[in-house]
């Protein structure tokens, strides 16, 4: 108080008191001490005890003011201590900006976890609800059909020319149908991935949101810097300032970049498919549904955790596919291997004692002489031998009421033959399961 009243003799008198009283411990008093001295211009008696003060290792904020105090007292005399000083202060600066920047982000972090929270719940309800719709559907327009086929069937005997028209009649409500089932497969395939984008594009979103801050912040500092005269203004800090705000900015084009990225192939998955084959490079098509088709089960359950592992031939180059279509097939592949493994993981833990296994998904791909192979495995509890050859028929799934659609195999079989490939199954019961796409590799 007597300090800031400028009644500097007796404040230097209780400053002298604190030292003794604190038992020489007391990097405060000796700050001060030594800014009462510089103020009568005794300044090895003001280094003295702004040495004294910087030697007790004081806390961030403290010790940022020692050591600018420092930098300022050997600013002449001794360029080289000065320039030591200010770097200290630097640091210390860069530790109290970097710890209010740690709680912003925790708090950020913290609300968006609650509204992935409420995101997650209102998407589960709506693809449940989705899904028994879904189910409905398939099963009534079976029956449907299969009653119209009887009827015709039965008239078939009165009639050649009546039946004929029901028939082709009846073949192509079929197709209307069989039309609309594939379509609902492609938006329950486009419903799975949502939670795994919404993961995806928040972290290029929040890195763009913090760095626009930090940039902020730093043109407020040269704006400072520029306001003082030109004596006292500090050229270095200026560059230094300038030098990190380019370095944030290309780090904001390049995550904006990202999240650019990530929105044109939800995009390209989501619309309807062209059937006109492009190069395509089937490395990185496969790296991204992995990581889509994980944090979508991620975001159903997120006790759930697995291993990904990939092996990709560089020399494939780019092929000639029709992207959205192979694209739906090594999703619909992927998010299969991710659901065995899960089923596995929690029949594992429901087992008393504790349990080794660890949930691995592998993808590869390699080059042959004139083929592509396009291998999803999985080390979960495999597939019965009695059911491996209806995996590929239309409607049959081993999952639960509601959670498939018994299409995804079916449609992935039939792009896979429309491109002049082959889609393999190969399993072992209680070990695991592989798939692999063979593609041909054309000119066109």
């Amino acid at each position: 108080m007597y300090y800031s009243k400028g009644q500097k003799d007796i404040a230097l008198d209780y400053f002298r008191k604190a030292i003794a009283g604190s038992g020489g411990v007391n990097d405060f008093s000796y700050r001060y001490i030594a800014l009462i001295f510089r103020d009568r211009n005794q300044l090895d008696s003001a280094k003295f005890y702004a040495q004294k003060s910087f030697d007790l290792e004081p806390e961030a904020t403290q010790l940022l003011e020692t050591a600018t105090l420092l930098f300022k007292l050997y600013q002449k005399s001794n360029p080289a201590k000065a320039l030591e000083y200010h770097i200290i202060a630097a640091a210390a600066k860069d530790s109290i900006f970097n710890q209010g920047k740690i709680k912003q982000v925790d708090r950020l972090a913290s609300e968006d976890q609650e509204r992935e929270a409420t995101i997650k719940r209102r998407i589960e309800a709506e693809q449940i609800k989705f899904q028994n719709r879904l189910r409905m559907n398939a099963v009534l327009g079976v029956t449907f059909t299969l009653f119209i086929v009887a009827i015709i069937l039965f008239r078939n005997s009165r009639s050649k020319q009546k039946s004929k028209q029901k028939i082709e009649s009846a073949f192509n409500h079929l197709k209307s149908t069989q039309a609309q089932l594939i379509q609902s497969e492609k938006m329950a395939s486009l419903g799975e991935l949502t939670a795994g984008i919404a993961h995806e594009i928040q972290n290029p979103l929040n890195f763009v949101n913090n760095f626009s801050e930090v940039n902020t912040e730093l043109i407020k500092e040269i704006q400072d810097e520029r306001r003082k005269t030109q004596n006292q203004r500090d050229e270095e800090l200026e560059k230094e300032l300038l030098h990190d705000i380019a370095q944030n900015q290309e780090k904001i084009n390049h995550h904006g970049k990202r999240a650019s990225d990530i929105v044109k192939g939800m995009l390209q998955h989501s619309r309807h498919s062209s059937g006109v084959k492009e190069p395509t490079d089937i490395n990185a098509l496969a790296d991204e549904y992995l990581r889509l088709a994980y944090h979508g089960l991620r975001a159903k359950d997120k006790s759930f955790n697995a291993t990904m592992k990939t092996d990709f031939d560089e020399t494939i180059g780019n092929i000639n596919i029709v992207p959205q279509d192979i694209g739906r097939v090594i999703l619909n592949l992927i998010t299969n291997a991710f659901y065995a493994v899960s089923e596995k993981q929690k029949a594992e833990s429901a087992k008393p004692g504790a349990s080794a296994y660890e949930p691995t998904v592998v993808v590869n791909t390699k080059k042959l002489a004139n083929k592509v192979l396009i291998s999803v495995k999985d080390n979960g509890n495999g597939i019965p031998q009695k059911i491996l050859d209806k995996i590929f028929q239309p409607f049959f799934t081993t999952k639960p009421t509601g959670q498939g659609t018994g299409l995804g195999l079916s449609l992935s079989y039939d792009i896979v033959k429309a491109h002049g490939g082959e889609l393999k199954v190969e399993t072992k019961e209680g070990e695991g399961t592989g798939f692999t796409i063979i593609l041909p590799i054309t000119n066109s």
